[in-house]
């Protein structure tokens, strides 16, 4: 039957950009023996007590070119995950494309995608949550603004190209999708980010940092932008037609707002628009009230991590921190549906961004690379068995509408997609508002 459930997650760490022009492929799943060892992670999942994965192909090696795919690793996986009855959250772009579309400052990316996205849903019919696109913000400045991956191009036209290309994608995978399974659930997992300016010169850097950090949040809920960011769009290459598109589509409704928090995802900026990592000032919490403030959407707390140092706690306190804000959010009224320390194994080389092959293992996962379960990973245990029945306890009215995988066939679930498609075929989407 359907589920109201807190989603404790974890993921498998699936990056795979582009270096050297185009020339190096990153592939964390590589890195870290996803490929030869995803039935011990799956077991993991189990050994931890952990229901949902956030999870996705390698988009390189299974989009093989438009209308072509190889599904093999992905039948073999996603079976798993389904005899297991985990419940995968669905991630189809995780900072890369196959070589074939170049990078994201392809126009033809958007619409390619889209069909990419719709051949997955059709070949898995019974997932149910997807992030499309994963942290738009984070691959489209990483991608054009700073010159660290795919395109390695670092200006304000280049940044716009790609997060319009970027979202759009995300927007028409979304339709797609929503075209195979009319239930399906978006999680937007999207960087959470702050600027503090370091003087009183740095003020209106600062504020134009801080508008920017909404621009793919606002563009794919159809949020009209505020009036310096539309002359940014404006001025550095989107057109107001490309503009309209994203205040038409109007998908909102079908999406929970993921947010990820790191301890660098807070800024100082100087005068001379320098930035550099100012640590947690803020916290998870304040800076979920703003982005909540904007978008009253349901609220997952979709990555965190932080390094197991030479205590052997950091880590440890580090979750804790982070679940007693997310506790302090939804005391205040914020309705938060799930927590995820990201990810499920040890990292390599994410200490410098991926920029770099080094091979330096970062000590960030609930298991080393030799699956041995960290500090953490016992934490994370612990925490998911004290609170799983203590938070769907406090609002049995809030129900996320979650079919799990094996009850995919079943006559109730094939009424409740009856019903949802029927509610958004006679229901118009909210009116776009002025902001």
């Amino acid at each position: 039957m359907t589920a109201s459930t807190f989603l404790f997650a974890t993921g498998i760490e699936n990056s795979y950009p582009t270096i050297n022009g185009g020339r190096t492929r990153i592939d964390e799943m590589e890195k870290c023996g996803h490929y030869t060892l995803w039935r011990t992670d799956f077991d993991l999942l189990d050994e931890i007590g952990i229901r949902y994965l956030r999870y996705g192909p390698p988009i390189h090696t299974t989009w093989l070119g438009q209308g072509r795919y190889d599904w093999d690793f992905c039948d073999q996986t996603f079976g798993e995950l389904y005899r297991r009855n985990v419940v995968p959250i669905v991630d189809l772009c995780h900072f890369g494309v196959p070589d074939w579309i170049g990078n994201f400052q392809n126009p033809d990316f958007p619409d390619l995608f889209a069909g990419y996205a719709q051949a997955f849903a059709e070949r898995f019919p019974w997932v149910q949550f997807y992030t499309p696109v994963n942290e738009m913000f984070v691959c489209a400045a990483f991608s054009a603004a700073y010159g660290w991956w795919n395109e390695q191009l670092s200006s304000d036209q280049a940044f716009v190209t790609a997060l319009k290309h970027i979202v759009k994608a995300n927007v028409l995978a979304m339709g797609t999708i929503l075209d195979v399974r009319a239930d399906a659930i978006f999680i937007q997992s999207e960087s959470s980010e702050h600027f503090h300016p370091d003087c009183p010169n740095a003020i209106p850097l600062a504020e134009f940092y801080n508008a920017r950090r909404f621009l793919p949040l606002d563009l794919n809920y159809s949020r009209r932008v505020d009036s310096d960011m539309f002359l940014y769009l404006m001025d550095n290459g989107m057109s107001r037609d490309e503009y309209e598109f994203f205040m038409r589509a109007n998908l909102k409704r079908h999406c929970i707002m993921g947010n990820d928090y790191y301890v660098t995802n807070e800024h100082l900026v100087s005068a001379n628009g320098h930035t550099s990592a100012s640590d947690e000032v803020f916290g998870y919490a304040e800076i979920t009230r703003q982005y909540h403030d904007r978008y009253m959407l349901p609220v997952m707390h979709t990555e965190t991590n932080v390094k197991e140092g030479p205590r052997g706690d950091e880590a440890v306190k580090w979750l804790w921190k982070e679940w007693s804000n997310v506790l302090r959010v939804r005391n205040s009224g914020v309705p938060m549906i799930g927590f995820t320390w990201y990810s499920l194994t040890d990292q390599v080389d994410w200490d410098t961004a991926l920029r770099e092959e080094n091979g330096t293992v970062n000590p960030l996962g609930l298991y080393d690379l030799d699956r041995n379960i960290r500090a953490v990973g016992r934490s994370y245990r612990q925490l998911i068995h004290d609170w799983c029945q203590v938070l769907p306890a406090q609002s049995i009215c809030l129900q996320l509408p979650i079919t799990q995988p094996r009850d995919f066939d079943k006559p109730f679930a094939h009424r409740a997609r009856k019903s949802m498609k029927s509610i958004c075929e006679r229901t118009p989407s909210e009116p776009l508002m002025s902001n």
